[in-house]
């Protein structure tokens, strides 16, 4: 900060050589990157880049996603939108909500169509909302998705649902935004970036959180086509911040420290041990529906019945709250908000699993031993104020309480 500190319209070689150095982690294509502030921004951004690139008006999201809070990303963010109570941000028109592809508890469950392409059934109601809207005489501008859904309940995408959907977006004259802000940088482990297992290619990514470990630094990267679009508008982008040395100095930091830190060789390699541990742990625990995840991206699907799937808002709720109380930070999300979700630091090692699983088992105990006690209270016609009775009712606002606090000095702050 003392050597330099200006705007982008000031020239300097940290901008370039930080752009290098993202390109060079993507498919040849990207390679043209803007640099910004926020996820926020950079999906922002990223829909006004398609927009002119397209010509196309409608546009495509998963239903639960969340892609930021300024005005042009909430319209795109059903997970905002559905939590909303005076109706003040109405859905828009011409953004089209398209299932979640969640195999475990979404339309098609993975039970329910035994030895089927379930990535292929989800891609298809992608298909049918597209032909719905050329119908209509309208043409499609984007469909955007995180490439590993986390507000929807750390969702992993089923293998070839993208392949098909860019597949089908493409066909209809509209571009692919995948969107990297909580998932990308090594997260996955087995890749740099979380749409590569996939196997697809976007026109544009966005990059957030990460890149700056903490400090406001943001980019989207695409490719130069549609950047001469937007070029050719005669809308120059500018933005003050963005780009700046400080920030691209910091950013080309965090990219050292991950590769010379083997950082995401250990997301992977920490990441199959916390799986397989929490995996051993529901032979123990009925309450663990499924573990999902990729790399240092675990979701834990708590249930009241596995065989019927019904969320365990409650309990998920207790668990975040006792972790706390043991200095581990957790939050619920998904669309009942049972989903235990879990995005450490890169440098997470196999001895905080260990701490983290010995916690865990040891509250698990706790709100099983105190659910069976719960039921057997109430089949006794006792009412012990926990539950008053109605088991169906999820108390969203203690679930979002909960998500923000922060106590205790020496927190391992898991998300």
């Amino acid at each position: 900060m003392q050597v330099l500190n200006t705007n982008s319209r000031y020239l300097h070689d940290t901008l370039v050589l930080l752009a290098k150095r993202l390109t060079e982690t993507m498919p040849g294509k990207l390679s043209v990157v803007y640099f910004v502030n926020s996820g926020s921004e950079a999906n922002d951004l990223a829909i006004r880049l398609a927009k002119h690139h397209t010509r196309g008006t409608e546009m495509l999201t998963l239903d639960h996603a969340y892609h930021g809070h300024v005005v042009s990303a909430l319209e795109v963010s059903p997970y905002k939108l559905r939590q909303q109570v005076d109706d003040s941000h109405p859905p828009p028109d011409h953004v089209h909500w398209v299932s979640c592809p969640d195999v475990y508890r979404g339309k098609y469950r993975d039970r329910d169509y035994p030895g089927q392409d379930i990535g292929q059934l989800y891609a298809n109601d992608v298909r049918d909302v597209i032909h719905k809207i050329k119908q209509d005489g309208k043409n499609v501008s984007f469909f955007i998705a995180e490439s590993m859904q986390s507000c929807g309940g750390q969702i992993i995408l089923p293998q070839g649902y993208l392949q098909s959907v860019y597949k089908y977006v493409r066909e209809a004259g509209g571009v692919c935004i995948a969107d990297e802000v909580q998932v990308g940088f090594g997260r996955v482990g087995s890749h740099f970036w979380a749409f590569q297992p996939q196997g697809v290619e976007p026109d544009i990514v966005t990059l957030g959180k990460p890149m700056g470990n903490g400090h406001p630094v943001a980019a989207v990267v695409t490719t130069q086509a549609i950047s001469d679009s937007f070029r050719d508008s005669g809308m120059e982008y500018f933005n003050t911040y963005g780009g700046n040395p400080v920030s691209c100095s910091i950013a080309m930091a965090v990219l050292d420290v991950i590769e010379k830190e083997h950082l995401r060789q250990n997301a992977l390699d920490v990441g199959q041990y916390w799986k397989a541990k929490v995996t051993e742990l529901m032979s123990q625990f009925d309450i663990i529906g499924q573990v999902r995840g990729q790399g240092l991206f675990l979701g834990i699907d708590l249930v009241k019945d596995r065989e019927t799937r019904e969320p365990a808002t409650e309990e998920a709720n207790t668990v975040i709250t006792r972790m706390k109380e043991e200095h581990i930070l957790l939050s619920t999300d998904g669309p009942y908000s049972n989903v235990i979700k879990t995005k450490p630091p890169m440098c997470f090692s196999k001895n905080n699993v260990d701490h983290f699983m010995e916690k865990l088992t040891v509250i698990l105990t706790e709100v099983t031993t105190q659910r069976t006690n719960t039921n057997v209270n109430s089949s006794q016609g006792v009412s012990n104020g926990l539950t008053g009775g109605n088991t169906d009712v999820i108390n969203k606002d203690d679930g979002d309480i909960n998500k923000n606090i922060c106590t205790g000095r020496k927190s391992m702050k898991v998300h």
